[in-house]
């Protein structure tokens, strides 16, 4: 009798294992994944991301915005022209060189509007390049070999538990891979956020280019560039923080209690929650973009 309760005992307590080691398992791969995941995600370029919406945007910018601007630089150059003569004394006072270097701004402005695109681009191209590096990087460190990890936990922890203490890390265990889910979810929100945001700055990219000549009105110009450096930094700020919670994620392998090592995971992962939302802002804080 005392034989087969044992067998039934084992067998009860093979289940548990098979299902904590699951959940292990499963966490300790999203885990590995998603820092990939998300480095493709966060390294590419707007006409990368969806090819549909770019076009689109493009199409707006060129039939909506492009117009608006040229008015827009229309009267920034009059602006200047007017501000050169009163400045002169009314011609009075008039220098040869004056006229060259006021054509010689109007120049840039034309060129600076007729390439506002490739120079965002550019900015957003240099962004995905560090991005790519960073995760060239990062990947290597924060790797963790699933397999090798699952069976030293088992051999020095869950080989040793009882039914009720493999109940209840299940339990937990359980509940750590549904708060990996709600991140999964989460920095999928902020990925695409940030891509629908740099989409808004890209249509208008035109419009505040058309003021950077002009010394009064050139910090609308400088701002949407620095804000657009800012996003392109956003970036790689995601991917560090999703690589350091790799990292103290990867801490638990190594843990000698389980229990107290897996609601640390919740709390990280509640922390690098609020530090993705924080990543925009500190982004733009850097650049003093406003």
């Amino acid at each position: 009798m005392n034989t087969i309760v044992e067998k039934i005992t084992e067998l009860i307590k093979e289940m548990l294992q098979g299902w904590v080691m699951s959940n292990l398992e499963g966490m300790f791969t999203d885990v590995n994944t998603k820092v990939g995941t998300i480095a493709g995600e966060v390294s590419q370029t707007p006409s990368a991301w969806n090819a549909g919406i770019f076009n689109m945007i493009k199409n707006l910018s060129d039939t909506v915005i492009i117009p608006i601007a040229g008015i827009i630089i229309t009267y920034v150059l009059c602006y200047e022209l007017i501000t050169m003569v009163i400045d002169k004394n009314n011609m009075h006072e008039f220098d040869t060189s004056l006229f060259f270097r006021y054509l010689f701004k109007a120049c840039i402005a034309v060129m600076l509007l007729s390439k506002t695109s490739d120079i965002v681009m550019a900015i957003f191209d240099v962004g995905g390049h560090m991005v790519s590096e960073a995760a060239s990087a990062i990947t290597g460190s924060t790797s963790l070999d699933v397999g090798a990890t699952i069976q030293s936990m088992f051999s020095s922890q869950l080989s040793t538990m009882e039914i009720g203490e493999l109940i209840g890390l299940g339990i937990e265990t359980m509940f750590c891979s549904f708060c990996m889910k709600i991140m999964s979810v989460l920095i999928t929100v902020i990925l695409y956020g940030r891509m629908i945001e740099i989409y808004l700055y890209v249509s208008v990219a035109p419009m505040p280019f058309a003021t950077l000549v002009n010394r009064e009105w050139g910090s609308i110009g400088s701002n949407y560039i620095k804000g657009c450096i800012a996003l392109a930094f956003q970036g790689f700020f995601i991917m560090v923080c999703v690589a350091i919670y790799a990292v103290l994620v990867n801490a638990v392998a190594v843990a000698s209690n389980l229990h107290s090592a897996l609601w640390q995971v919740m709390a990280y992962t509640v922390v690098l929650c609020f530090s993705l939302f924080k990543t925009g802002s500190l982004a733009k804080s850097i650049l003093h973009a406003s």
